[in-house]
């Protein structure tokens, strides 16, 4: 079977200093492990379509796609994905954040990442992406 497509985004507060992760409700894949917000992409959407979606229904926020980074190939025991991550920042005139499918929401630095259980296929960016000032 060929990998699910999936979409995360990683988005920076106003002063990029810290970062969105959102915590998985119980009763879900991975519960309990946090993860930047995101989803799969439905048949026919683009990532970019798909990403917008997904933090409308997760989240309830808007965003502004910055920059896309490598996909991300891995593989679970159900399933192999391919994360398309892109570097967001929220709209001028977004609602902040909410968690609507998540039991928390965190604002952290870059460096304090590691000390927060990700999703596995979440951990490649640690070491891939290297936070730069955005535009």
């Amino acid at each position: 079977m060929p990998p699910t497509p999936v979409v995360c985004a990683l988005i920076w507060n106003p002063s990029q200093t810290q970062l969105l992760i959102a915590r998985r409700p119980p009763g879900k894949h991975l519960a309990g492990l946090w993860e930047f917000p995101g989803g799969k992409i439905d048949p026919g959407e683009s990532a970019p379509t798909a990403l917008h979606r997904e933090l409308q229904e997760e989240l309830g926020c808007q965003v502004e796609i910055l920059e896309t980074l490598p996909d991300i190939l891995h593989t679970y025991p159900w399933v192999t994905i391919r994360m398309t991550p892109f570097i967001c920042r929220l709209t001028p005139d977004s609602p902040p954040p909410q968690p609507l499918e998540h039991t928390h929401l965190a604002w952290t630095s870059w460096s304090d990442l590691p000390s927060y259980t990700l999703a596995p296929a979440d951990l490649p960016l640690l070491s891939s992406y290297h936070p730069r000032p955005l535009a």
